[in-house]
């Protein structure tokens, strides 16, 4: 192509897009394209999905309920009546609170329902706590909308649960900081934050007039039976917290995108502006099909919870002989968190090599916040345990 006929230069795109990272998930993924299948199959322990399908029930539910004409329709902005009703009625049960469907809106997934929720809090201008490590999509939604994210480090040694006295002294020096974010059962290190140390986070922000945002992706997988916590027992969490769900890992459907956010009446108020604009409405069929499986399904439920703690437990089995070199210093809900061996290359390199030389795909610490580059975090929720068996011959091989 000739100077005269070159294509113009491409137009200048956002600032804001090209400084935020690209998904971690498909570039960990490019990494075993080199892997020649010497050490057994590919192991991918990358992504948090469940390893087992929904039930046939389910499946001929969302079959059904995609065939109907009124799936093909807008729905409340909030989300289908039934489905609020079944959520509240669960989180209720589960926590022993008076929680109603007027405190449920439903989202197109729980990405984007923090994607949606953070800009009811703050602003540009302003800045949100995350812990770190951090989950990458959390960092990434308020890159994109412009709110500044304030480092709040977690230690190996606290098996990184947050701590809240060192929140309160980073409050004090960020009052830029409109919301906290805790993830529990956390990504990426599985770290389980106690009710206690919840309910000191929930009166810290009260105190210091900030949002406290609980993820509860995972509570369903929570070892035992007790309450989570017990900030929904007090009426006023309404005024301060907001609590994000996602059915995608306890029923198996995250192709189907549904998520929930539970808030008081002044947020929601502010929170639909969001939802109509972005959202108009979650998806119809999903939502139909989810409403039966919320109380339908509980003992299924149960039995996936159970077996996500078989797994956990074999896990930290099959790490023990080479505890010596890999250390474990979270472990829960889907994922482990392991320290890298003293002499190993840093975690971006170490990552690379595993997944292209001994099919071991994991992600590097780096990809959830700052000094993390001696970690990977592994999502051993997506592998049966005789595929894990694998997992300390590949290990150690990286030396």
């Amino acid at each position: 192509m000739s100077a005269a006929t070159a294509l113009p230069p491409m137009l200048p795109l956002s600032a804001r897009l090209r400084a935020t990272a690209a998904p971690p998930i498909p570039a960990a993924r490019r990494w075993a394209a080199a892997y020649d299948g010497a050490a057994g199959p590919l192991l991918d322990l990358t992504q948090a999905v469940p390893g087992y399908p929904p039930p046939p029930a389910l499946l001929a539910r969302l079959a059904e309920a995609a065939g109907e004409a009124s799936s093909a329709t807008y729905g409340p902005i909030e989300g289908d009546e039934a489905l609020r009703e079944a959520l509240a009625a669960d989180v209720a049960a589960t926590y022993a609170a008076a929680v109603t469907a007027e405190d449920v809106v439903i989202t197109a997934g729980c990405n984007l329902a923090f994607s949606l929720a953070m800009p009811v809090m703050a602003g540009s201008g302003e800045a949100v706590m995350l812990p770190t490590p951090w989950y990458f999509n959390h960092r990434m939604a308020l890159e994109i909308a412009g709110i500044g994210a304030v480092p709040l480090p977690c230690a190996a040694a606290d098996g990184f649960v947050p701590d809240p006295d060192r929140a309160a002294a980073l409050l004090e020096a960020n009052p830029q900081v409109r919301a906290l974010v805790l993830i529990t059962p956390n990504n990426p290190t599985g770290a389980i934050i106690p009710p206690e140390t919840l309910a000191r986070f929930a009166a810290l922000c009260r105190a210091r007039g900030v949002w406290l945002v609980l993820d509860e992706t995972y509570r369903d997988f929570l070892p035992g039976k007790e309450a989570p916590h017990g900030l929904f027992a007090d009426p006023s969490w309404r005024d301060g917290i907001v609590q994000l769900y996602s059915f995608s890992k306890s029923y198996c459907v995250p192709g189907h995108r549904l998520g929930a956010i539970l808030a008081g009446p002044g947020f929601r108020a502010e929170l639909a502006k969001s939802v109509d604009t972005l959202q108009i409405c979650p998806p119809r069929a999903a939502q139909k099909a989810i409403a039966w499986a919320v109380p339908a399904l509980r003992d299924w439920r149960e039995g996936n919870r159970e077996l996500m703690g078989r797994r956990a437990d074999a896990f930290a089995r099959l790490m023990a002989p080479i505890g010596h070199r890999w250390r474990v210093d979270a472990l829960g809900g889907y994922f482990a968190y392991l320290r890298l061996p003293d002499g190993a290359p840093d975690a971006l390199e170490a990552a690379e090599t595993l997944a292209s030389r001994h099919g071991l795909l994991t992600l590097p610490g780096p990809f959830f916040g700052p000094g993390q580059e001696r970690h990977l975090r592994l999502a051993f929720a997506n592998a049966p345990e005789e595929a894990l068996a694998d997992l300390p011959a590949r290990l150690s091989g990286l030396g």
